[in-house]
């Protein structure tokens, strides 16, 4: 049964519009302006407190902006690679250090965030190809693939699969596992899940066609490493895919897990009951959010020892 906090919390987010003193939810469509889009979400996210247990280092791979977020008592030789969500057009290290800063307290690994390119300024391959730079950053510092997990959220989780069948395709060695919090797989967008569950999520409506059109731009929807749905998963190492049934991605996110699974991909498919995109970053709000974090952080833990 769903908690009456979750309830609560997940009813006010559905509202939010009300805080900006707007009658109506948002609706994204040709007048969405991508720069003050940015503009709010970087504005909420400095509210955000970091552990006094994380401490974070900047520095630069390439032209890529990236920080390490270290927890004390970080395992050694151990490492996370985590991919920001945020919907391809938005998101960075300063709007998801807080949420990797409880990934990396709760399973003790050093992690690296990074600011990979944004639609539709670049459209794909921009951020795979930086999520492959990002990789080969920690492959370069002398961590071993076996050392390393990737994992993300939204955008980030669908890029988090997109790499996965990029270091295939260029036989570069693979990481020991990876997470994926509610990934659209399929860029189409075409799955029932976006209608039946439009009013349930979180996303703002339009939003899927909206962003995903500005990320794709003119290239073919069926590329893998555009729409992960479509890639072979042979080879791939363990795959955790997290999702919640009033998602618009929940079908996505069953399709994928099926098709990593066909191809002998060892899977961990969890469907959370009424939850909404992305939800473990609402950890310690609400219980199930709790819940599935610590889920999240077993598979973790377990992949790194």
């Amino acid at each position: 049964m769903q908690s009456i906090r979750s309830k609560l919390i997940i009813g006010l987010v559905k509202r939010r519009h009300l805080f900006r003193f707007k009658l109506k939810p948002e609706v994204v469509d040709e007048t969405f302006s991508v720069k003050d889009f940015r503009d709010r979400i970087e504005r909420g996210s400095a509210r955000r407190k970091l552990p006094d247990n994380i401490r974070i280092e900047p520095f630069k791979t390439g032209e890529l902006y990236a920080e390490w977020i270290i927890p004390e008592n970080a395992l050694k030789g151990k490492v996370l690679l985590y991919i920001h969500g945020g919907g391809f057009i938005s998101g960075s290290c300063a709007t998801h250090r807080a949420h990797v800063a409880k990934f990396a307290a709760a399973s003790q690994l050093k992690s690296l965030l990074f600011d990979y390119r944004l639609a539709p300024e670049h459209p794909f391959p921009a951020a795979v190809d930086d999520c492959v730079v990002a990789y080969r950053c920690l492959l370069e510092k002398g961590y071993k693939p076996e050392n390393i997990l990737v994992g993300g959220e939204s955008a980030g989780a669908t890029l988090t699969l997109s790499l996965l069948l990029a270091l295939k395709q260029q036989n570069i060695s693979l990481p020991k596992a990876a997470f994926s919090i509610s990934p659209v797989t399929d860029l189409s967008c075409k799955a029932a899940s976006f209608e039946t569950n439009a009013k349930n999520d979180v996303a703002p409506m339009g939003s899927w066609t909206v962003w995903t059109r500005m990320y794709i731009a003119d290239n073919d929807i069926s590329n893998p490493l555009l729409s992960p749905l479509f890639g072979d998963y042979s080879g791939l190492p363990p795959i955790y895919i997290c999702v919640g049934t009033h998602e618009i991605h929940y079908d996505d996110c069953r399709n994928v897990a099926e098709v990593a699974r066909r191809h002998g991909v060892e899977v961990t498919l969890k469907e959370w009951p009424r939850m909404i995109h992305a939800f473990p970053l609402f950890s310690p709000l609400f219980p199930e959010a709790v819940k599935a974090m610590d889920d999240i952080i077993r598979f973790i833990r377990l992949q790194a020892s």
